[in-house]
């Protein structure tokens, strides 16, 4: 009897994973091919994202910022500087354990 019924949830789990993998797969087929027919409000969404990333990695930071947005910047930073006790602020820090030191209980 125990037998009947492992065959039973065997093949319950072996139907629901095959009807699991048969819908992701059908929906990643409708994104991958709505990808190439895109919305032109999406496809100009993303190409202006694509400019605008260009534009950062070609001018090292944020695009058309100006000397007010340079010196806000700076004060900012100066601010945190003092705040957090300086080092540079645009590093993770680095952080070091040790290890404790854990003597024995006599007995």
């Amino acid at each position: 009897m125990q037998l009947h019924r492992l065959f039973q949830v065997s093949a319950l789990l072996r139907s629901s994973v095959s009807l699991t993998l048969r819908r992701n797969l059908g929906l990643s087929a409708v994104v991958f091919n709505k990808a190439k027919d895109m919305d032109p409000v999406q496809k100009l969404f993303l190409d202006k994202i694509r400019d605008y990333s260009a534009k950062s990695k070609a001018s090292g930071g944020i695009v058309d910022a100006g000397p007010a947005y340079q010196k806000n910047l700076n004060e900012e930073v100066s601010k945190l500087e003092r705040l957090y006790g300086g080092g540079d602020l645009t590093k993770f820090p680095d952080f070091k354990f040790t290890e404790p030191k854990l003597d024995e209980a006599s007995k």
